[in-house]
């Protein structure tokens, strides 16, 4: 749990609180437009009386709404993996000043990584609220281990990539599996947790680079 308070003692930066408000912003936009669309579209398409679409409408907008809430942490972590660099370099400047310059794999490949570990979420979410669902509590806890090993492995092979190829990066991880499991899972936890959901992305991203750094060799404490 050491990656994770350190992670939590930086959150005062205003690099974080920037990460964090963008993320914010464009997830909460992206599901602003679902919740307006989906209103939009079933009041214009269903038939009968005005309102009969009126109501429809209304259920739709709940239906999506809970939906948005559910995959809000897929869709900030994709958001926050966009700031994977300006996160880390942060981390790096306050604790590992030695570290030097970033050159891993390229950006594009970064990026894509990022993308598959946002899609790799939105279905453990899912599988997570039908587990809830059925059984409750065992559903649960199913579902935060899930998306814990998702953050975990995602966010910290995101966080390697700066700084090696992703075949190397992978390996790393191998290595390092333990403690971004057990970083990913906490993180997962949280994302429960209304408001404090929203510093996932960040305080993920930021630990990682402390799992790496006691893990390998490519960034001493």
């Amino acid at each position: 749990m050491r990656p994770l308070a350190l992670a939590f003692s930086q959150l005062a930066d205003p690099v974080f609180q920037g990460v964090v408000l963008r993320a914010v912003l464009l997830a909460a936009a992206a599901f602003g437009a679902l919740l307006l669309g989906a209103v939009w579209g079933l009041g214009q398409w269903t038939p009968g009386p005005s309102w009969a679409g009126w109501i429809a409408g209304a259920l739709g907008g709940v239906l999506a709404g809970l939906l948005a809430l559910w995959l809000f942490v897929p869709a900030a972590v994709l958001i926050g993996t966009l700031y994977v660099d300006r996160v880390a370099t942060a981390v790096e400047r306050r604790f590992y000043p030695a570290s030097g310059p970033a050159h891993g794999a390229p950006l594009a490949q970064q990026a894509w990584d990022g993308v598959v570990l946002g899609l790799q979420l939105v279905p453990l979410q899912l599988v997570t609220l039908v587990l809830t669902l059925v059984v409750p509590g065992l559903g649960l806890a199913a579902g935060v281990l899930l998306t814990g090993w998702a953050i975990g492995r995602g966010l910290f092979v995101a966080v390697a990539m700066r700084r090696m190829p992703r075949p190397a990066a992978i390996l790393a991880y191998r290595a390092a599996r333990g403690p971004a499991l057990v970083a990913g899972v906490a993180l997962a936890a949280l994302s429960i947790v209304p408001f404090a959901n929203l510093l996932v992305p960040v305080l993920g991203i930021a630990a990682m680079v402390h799992v790496l750094a006691r893990s390998s060799l490519i960034i001493r404490p």
